[in-house]
Order: structure tokens, then C-alpha cells, then sequence
């Protein structure tokens, strides 16, 4: 029995904001799945903002996106068709061939979820990589100690939701978080465990991290760089930590984008910077998942997300995404998955 299938395909590179016109819904039969493959429902796939760079033809540590050719990203769905010994029908599963409402995956490119208690939604945000993020910034790469002040760009995202709540379980005296516009600004002090915010559209960041952590910050999880890296910079007090996961700040340039002016205060203030992509570190995750889901059962953290329902509609929630439409993270929501 076949399978139709509509798949999100890219059909043009965006030159600086990605455009409606630059993408696809395209309908294609499903095969059937061989042996040691299952076939996927999609209930739910993943918006990230690390696809607007696999826009470009250019190498990274992702493959960049073909034209003609489905996105992928990653998804939570339905086994409804198994050649696995491993997966039987009706299992849930995690896998990276989000952007089409069924895909045919190898049953190793899965991870098998348990939903006791928690969505498979929650797998994508909270359980998933950005929290997985957060866990290995502040953890590891930039480590919260007991007493510390830290800052948080793009607090308000995927990354930045659950990084509040991260901080304040590894002991830190005050977090700071950075979002644009007054409405998230006041959302990250009211709902999302943040002690103080800054709207970065509201004026320039390095007066409004001044005023706001008057005797310096220790850590800094960065997910924009630009002028909130150097702001900072600036901030950081002696032997301060930067994880550094993302810069969304340069995600449309066409040309380079200058660094910081004050790089030399990484010398003088005996700073670490660490980048990371969480993908080098998934045999974290079970531990992640383990330790939030108790997180989530004591209420010390929360699932917060913004969805939009219908493949129809993934290429605007993508876009809206990338404008900073999101509080938390973007899901799609597809055939009607409960929330």
C-alpha cells in the first residue's frame, strides 16, 4: 500500500532574509520501507535556527540543503509500518527526517521515546537539543559556581527558556536574560525564571547589562554575538566563562560581519571562551533527559513553546522563527498531535 507524502522542499538560496518563494510543498509516494526500516507519521517536527545557514551552498558541520529536495530536521512520530525488529508499530520515536509528513527511516537513525508523564513534543524542546544546550554550556563549557551572576542572549528562545532554569539549579545568585521587545522582556522576569531582563531593542546592550548586573556577570551563554558578545566582554569580571552555541546576530549577512572591538579584554580579564554544537555531545542526552524530566515532575522547569499547526504552515513558522516570533521553542504540529 503506497504512501503520499507532502515534503517542504527548498527551491531557491535566500540572498539575506529567507522569502516564502525561496521554498516548496511538494506531494511524493513514500516507499515502502526494506528490511530494518520503519515508515514515520510526523507528529511534530523541529524549527531550528541553525537551518538558515544550511540555506547556503557553503561546507559546515551540517550538509547544507539541496534544491529540488526535502529539508530535513529533526521529528517525533508514529512507527506505523515496522521492518524492525528493534521498533513495532504504534512506538514513538525521535529521528532527522522532520519537514514531510511520513518518512521512511532506518531504524538506527531513531531513538525510541518514553512518554510517561511528558509529551514527545517536549523531546524537541525542554528534553531535547536546546535543553540538552543549555545543560552542556552552563555545566561544562562555561560552568556555573555557586554565587555567580549570568547572562543569557536570546533568552527567550529555545536555548534560553530552559538556560534560566539551568543556572538557578547549579546555584547561581542572579540571571540575566537579553530578548527583543518589551512584551518578551517582561515575560522572562514574570514566567521564565529570569531575575532582570534587557530589551535589546530598546537601546544599546552594554549600558543596559551595566545597569542591570552593576558589579559584572561570570558567565555568558551566547547565542548572537555581535554587539551582545562584546557587551559582555565588557561586563565579565576577572577569569569569567563565555559558552558560545549560536550567532544569530549574522544570520543573514551576505558579507563578514566585524568582530567585537573589545576582543583584547579576553587577555586582560583571563576570559574563556568555548564554542560548541550540541550534536558532537549526544551521549549527554540520556543523562539531560534523565535529570530534567525530574526537573519537570518537581516543577523546577517548564516547557515553554510556541506552535503552529499544519506542514501548510512550517515555512511561515520558520520564518517567524527567524524574526524572533517564538517564545521558547518552534514546533510544527502535525496530524493533529496532542499537545
Amino acid at each position: 500500500m503506497s504512501t503520499t507524502s507532502r515534503e517542504v522542499h527548498l527551491v531557491a538560496r535566500p540572498a539575506g532574509v529567507p522569502s516564502p518563494t525561496d521554498f516548496a510543498i511538494v506531494e511524493a509516494v513514500v516507499p515502502e520501507p526494506e528490511p530494518g526500516q520503519v515508515l514515520v507519521r510526523n507528529d511534530w517536527m523541529s524549527v531550528d535556527p541553525s537551518m538558515r545557514g544550511r540555506m547556503r551552498d557553503v561546507p559546515s558541520y551540517l550538509p547544507p540543503f539541496a534544491l529540488g529536495a526535502p529539508l530535513d530536521g529533526a521529528a517525533v512520530g508514529t512507527v506505523v509500518r515496522s521492518r524492525s525488529r528493534k521498533l513495532r508499530e504504534g512506538d514513538i520515536v525521535w529521528h532527522h527526517h522532520g519537514w514531510r509528513d511520513y518518512a521512511v527511516v532506518g531504524a538506527e537513525e531513531t531513538h525510541r521515546l518514553d512518554t510517561t508523564g511528558v509529551s514527545g513534543s517536549d523531546y524537541l524542546g525542554v528534553l531535547g537539543m536546546p535543553g540538552l544546550t543549555a545543560y552542556l554550556a552552563l555545566s561544562e563549557f562555561a560552568p556555573v559556581h555557586p554565587g555567580d551572576v549570568v547572562f543569557v542572549s536570546a533568552a527567550a528562545g529555545a536555548v534560553g527558556v530552559v538556560a534560566a532554569r539551568v543556572a538557578r539549579h547549579l546555584g547561581a545568585a542572579a540571571v540575566i536574560g537579553s530578548a527583543g521587545g518589551p512584551d518578551k522582556a517582561r515575560r522572562l522576569v514574570e514566567q521564565l525564571g529570569y531575575d532582570r531582563a534587557i530589551d535589546y531593542k530598546a537601546g544599546p546592550v552594554g549600558p543596559a547589562l551595566r545597569a542591570a548586573a552593576p558589579g559584572g556577570i561570570d558567565v555568558y551563554l551566547d547565542s548572537v554575538g555581535g554587539d551582545q558578545l562584546e557587551a559582555a566582554l565588557d561586563a565579565l569580571r576577572t577569569g569569567g566563562r563565555v559558552a558560545v552555541c549560536g550567532s544569530v546576530s549574522q544570520a543573514n549577512a551576505e558579507k563578514p560581519v566585524p568582530g567585537p572591538a573589545n576582543l583584547a579584554l579576553i587577555t586582560k580579564k583571563r576570559l574563556t571562551l568555548r564554542g560548541f554544537i550540541v550534536l558532537d555531545h549526544l551521549e549527554r542526552w540520556p543523562e539531560w533527559i534523565a535529570l530534567a524530566r525530574g526537573w519537570l515532575e518537581d516543577g523546577s522547569l517548564v516547557s515553554t513553546t510556541t506552535v503552529v499547526d499544519g506542514l501548510e504552515n512550517a515555512v511561515g513558522a520558520l520564518l517567524g522563527m527567524l524574526s524572533g516570533a517564538n517564545v521558547g521553542k518552534m514546533l510544527v504540529r502535525l496530524h493533529g498531535a496532542a499537545a
